[in-house]
């Protein structure tokens, strides 16, 4: 590249577009550690970007209708970094840059949403942040539908990189992104042709255009260190009628040494060449020192949309009250005063009229009763629509012809469709919910794990949870993956054990505003247990007594969730019909119950009788805790449960086959007993 030319050619562009790639050597060679090339590279692009075409207000990060960027190539966080720095974001310091990596630092390695305002997404896993775009595009869609034009109106761009290209979940977004012809989406493609190990061609030959064409994307290609054509296609992408990808052909690590090469992705911090590269550049500046003229020219691009900002929020008051408080409810993921009451009214209905329902079915019943007073909710499914009853007659399908629909047809795509939620949920204003298998939990499970990190309420909706789910045999039966979700952070695990926990467990996971939920949801049919009325939410505690020991001294708990609460209370049954007390505790929520203080677990599970758990999925899944722990002892508990995989037949011959039953339960008991 010939730097000069480019110099000569911009002055003013090349001094903004430098001062990024200078603090990112900087920050990467104080820390030791980053990644250089990608900012370096895709700065000119960034700079266009921003100064042009963004609509943001530096000082007023999380103003609704601002134009949402994201970095999907998060390993380039120095690139976002800068940037923020540079327009005056009040979180991101000059002292936030030189502590970039460093521990208590808002630079972290790869972005995170929650360290600071106007960082929008976390992204570190290649993929995540395209993927997640597609959400906040269908949000503004939504959005857009609602309130009118006038009030939610605005952009998602994203810069991605090769290596988010590679990871499979891009083609599931970007796949739905061109048949929803989400046209406020924009992708610019850092085309440098470099990965770590080498060029892109020892891995792939994809041709990337084509495949966006191919799939329903308006596709520009341009030089993206030219900033006139990135001005232009940045100025074509918003007029497309079409998702807009801007293959942007740079060079990675530009005017560096390492220009060009694998080495140029990772940590430039080779002093001379440092230097060097500097001198290339015609910065004649010290580690972290930014001129005055350049850092105010970035400045003014930071207050640019002040102006938009203000007459935004004039036409947001010309909203009636009514619009103004959902409008602000929903964006503070706070649950409408109606929930609970609606809530409790379908409870004390099913406790009177017991039905025998899946808890797929009993989820369905509670979201006719949420969705129409929860605007904000989205629902989908990805193709299991009439398996996971996720889909209410009140939403209509969102399409490019009815932006108005709640219910998304996510296709063949657990990742994408989960990543998507996460955009949504980021996006603001939206409480996404979207159903599959609980099986393929292990598809969607990337970015079921980003939701906790995130601290973002997405839902998780998991039907099929068991051996129950029948003859589909073991590749769809699921005996894990309950254990994978409880162990991940911040993730609440609900297992209703019929319609009144199913409620319960709605209620609580649509006013959740930090923690993502699964329901883990049953394809059996199940009786009501929960027949007297209460107007607590019991499932809030996580575990409660269900059933106590009437037959004298109390000598058994068992402890079950979902389909096996019925079973433990057969088994009770039997047990105090034998002169054995026993006690049936439902556990609903492992997670909530232990987040209980001392006092209350102790009445729930004091010492001395035996503990029996029963779940239809392997003991890994947390029962330790409750069945030896928490005043147990291991020559006094037992686990009827899973010990592999499942296999084919009906539900009713797979429990027997794999004892889990009352009749089993009982025996356990008995034996504990001596």
């Amino acid at each position: 590249m010939d730097l000069t030319a480019l110099r000569t050619a911009n002055p003013d562009h090349w001094t903004k577009a430098t001062a990024i790639r200078a603090l990112t050597l900087d920050a990467i060679a104080a820390a030791n550690s980053g990644h250089s090339g990608m900012p370096m590279g895709m700065a000119d692009v960034a700079t266009v970007l921003f100064e042009k075409h963004l609509k943001f207000d530096a000082a007023n990060p999380t103003w609704p209708d601002r134009d949402r960027f994201i970095l999907s190539a998060g390993h380039g966080s120095m690139l976002l970094y800068s940037l923020l720095y540079l327009t005056s974001n009040p979180e991101i310091t000059l002292e936030e840059i030189k502590n970039f990596r460093q521990m208590g630092a808002k630079t972290a390695g790869h972005p995170e949403n929650f360290l600071a305002k106007g960082i929008e997404t976390t992204t570190g896993p290649l993929g995540q942040g395209i993927s997640n775009a597609v959400g906040f595009a269908i949000a503004e869609e939504i959005q857009r539908a609602q309130y009118g034009k006038k009030v939610v109106d605005h952009y998602t761009y994203v810069i991605a990189g090769d290596g988010c290209l590679m990871e499979g979940v891009s083609q599931e977004a970007i796949g739905l992104a061109g048949r929803l012809e989400l046209s406020k989406l924009v992708v610019l493609w850092d085309n440098n042709n470099i990965t770590i190990d080498g060029t892109v061609d020892i891995a792939d030959r994809t041709d990337q255009v084509r495949r966006f064409a191919a799939s329903g994307w308006h596709v520009i290609e341009i030089d993206g260190h030219d900033p006139a054509a990135i001005d232009a296609a940045l100025t074509q992408a918003k007029g497309s009628k079409k998702p807009t990808m801007i293959a942007c052909k740079t060079h990675i690590a530009l005017g560096h040494a390492a220009q060009d090469t694998s080495k140029g992705h990772g940590a430039l911090t080779d002093q001379g060449q440092l230097l060097a590269a500097k001198e290339a550049y015609g910065w004649a500046h010290g580690p972290f020192e930014v001129p005055s003229d350049v850092k105010s020219a970035w400045e003014a691009i930071g207050s640019r949309g002040a102006a938009e900002r203000a007459a935004w929020e004039t036409r947001f008051a010309e909203l009636s009250e009514r619009k103004q408080a959902e409008f602000t409810r929903a964006y503070a993921f706070e649950a409408p005063k109606k929930l609970a009451g609606a809530i409790r009214a379908l409870k004390k209905q099913v406790s009177e009229e017991q039905p025998k329902w899946a808890t797929r079915k009993s989820s369905e019943e509670v979201l006719k009763v949420v969705n129409p007073i929860m605007t904000e909710t989205v629902g989908g499914s990805a193709d299991l629509t009439g398996s996971n009853n996720t889909k209410t007659a009140d939403l209509g399908i969102f399409l490019p012809e009815n932006r108005k629909g709640r219910y998304i047809h996510w296709g063949i795509r657990e990742h994408g469709m989960a990543a998507a939620m996460n955009g949504m949920a980021l996006h603001g204003g939206i409480r996404p919910y979207g159903g599959t298998f609980m099986c393929f939990t292990d598809y969607a499970r990337p970015a079921m794990r980003l939701a906790a990190l995130m601290k973002i309420p997405s839902v998780f909706v998991m039907t099929h949870d068991s051996i129950g789910l029948g003859e589909d045999g073991p590749t769809h039966q699921p005996v894990e993956h309950l254990a994978i979700s409880r162990a991940t952070p911040n993730t609440y695990v609900f297992r209703p054990a019929d319609t009144v926990e199913t409620a319960e467990a709605w209620e609580l996971a649509l006013t959740f505003q930090q923690s993502p939920s699964v329901l883990s949801l049953t394809r059996q049919n199940l009786p009501t247990l929960r027949t007297e009325h209460k107007t607590k939410n019991l499932t809030a505690q996580g575990a409660y007594v269900l059933a106590d020991a009437s037959a004298g001294k109390r000598q058994v708990i068992l402890i079950a969730t979902g389909s096996e609460v019925e079973i433990a209370m057969q088994a009770r049954a039997a047990l105090e019909a034998d002169g054995i007390g026993t006690r049936v505790v439902s556990m609903p929520c492992m997670e909530l119950f232990a987040e209980q203080d001392e006092a209350y677990r102790k009445r729930v599970l004091p010492a001395g009788p035996v503990r029996v758990g029963i779940e239809a999925a392997m003991r890994a899944g947390g029962w330790d805790r409750w069945l030896l722990g928490e005043r147990g002892r291991e020559a006094k508990a037992g686990f009827i449960g899973m010990t592999g995989f499942g296999a084919s037949a009906p539900a009713e011959e797979l429990y027997e086959k794999f004892g889990i039953t009352a009749a089993a339960t009982v025996a356990k008991a008995k034996e504990l007993l001596g």
